[in-house]
């Protein structure tokens, strides 16, 4: 695929309106859209705090001295441009891709990794990339040049791996990596230890991290529509293959899928963690409109 293919203009132009504002304090170098905990001289005023010995006299808010004979210190919110990484699974499970939809999960996720590459560049902040099966791949550190974009979808055209993928055990290998705190975005399909997923999204919130994971589903995967006998073969295993009767199959998958599911959404509640489930037959800029909509709703 090239990199021209990833995005059509369509996209590029309604994604390129949004607005991906971070809901929780992150930190920068710079002063751009995003809050951050450091006080500065920015032109957002934050609250008044008492004076102590020691503050710089040109903090004092004088008119407040003079309606209290009190002095009082004004604090002002610096605000920092928007440090963000997409963790990219390029591992097996995503190359699957059902008839309903028409393209593979992972071709999917590079659509969707590469207009969010878009819209945060555009926005004149920082993003970088890891792209991971088993393990890490493809690491594109975090810039904020518009040119960087070429870097980004570059890694992202890398055809999908035929290895299985290990979220949790990666998601520990990158965390020490990432820096200071800012927006981890996770595109996957979570078909994982869902143990071992709990304790690395812990580790990025405990860095203080905020976490978006983006799960990418084929209808396929939810609803299983086959019948009769029918050959699975292994995508992160392609020399295991199994017939068997798929009525029999279905009801002992779907089960695994709901407890799957359940436990999924209850490790992201657990570590506040958006957790937004997307399928491939559904336009990804639809999906993006409306999650980004919420997101300024609630921010």
């Amino acid at each position: 695929m090239r990199i021209l293919d990833l995005i059509s203009p369509k996209d590029l132009s309604r994604v390129a309106k949004l607005q991906l504002l971070a809901r929780q304090v992150v930190e920068g170098a710079c002063s751009g859209r995003h809050r951050s905990p450091h006080k500065g001289f920015s032109v957002e005023f934050k609250e008044h705090r008492p004076y102590v010995r020691g503050d710089e006299l040109r903090s004092i808010d004088w008119k407040a001295f003079a309606k209290s004979d009190r002095l009082y210190i004004r604090e002002f919110e610096e605000e920092t441009n928007l440090r963000c990484t997409l963790l990219v699974d390029r591992s097996g499970s995503m190359r699957y891709g059902g008839e309903r939809a028409g393209l593979t999960k992972y071709d999917y996720t590079q659509q969707l990794a590469a207009s969010l590459a878009y819209l945060i560049l555009g926005q004149q902040d920082a993003v970088g990339m890891v792209t991971f099966d088993d393990q890490p791949q493809d690491q594109v550190p975090a810039k904020s040049r518009p040119s960087h974009l070429r870097a980004l979808l570059s890694a992202l055209v890398v055809d999908g791996s035929k290895r299985e993928t290990d979220l949790g055990g990666v998601f520990h290998a990158i965390a020490p990596k990432l820096g200071r705190r800012g927006l981890i975005i996770i595109l996957s399909d979570a078909m994982g230890d869902v143990a071992s997923m709990a304790r690395a999204l812990a580790q990025f919130r405990s860095s203080r991290h905020e976490v978006l994971f983006f799960q990418i589903l084929d209808p396929d995967e939810l609803d299983f529509p086959f019948s009769g006998r029918i050959q699975f073969r292994d995508l992160e295993n392609v020399d295991r293959e199994q017939t068997v009767d798929a009525q029999t199959l279905r009801d002992a998958y779907m089960q695994r899928l709901k407890q799957h599911d359940s436990d999924l959404q209850d490790i992201c509640r657990r570590h506040r963690v958006d957790l937004i489930r997307i399928t491939t037959d559904r336009p990804f800029a639809d999906a993006l409109h409306e999650y980004l909509a919420l997101r300024r709703r609630i921010a």
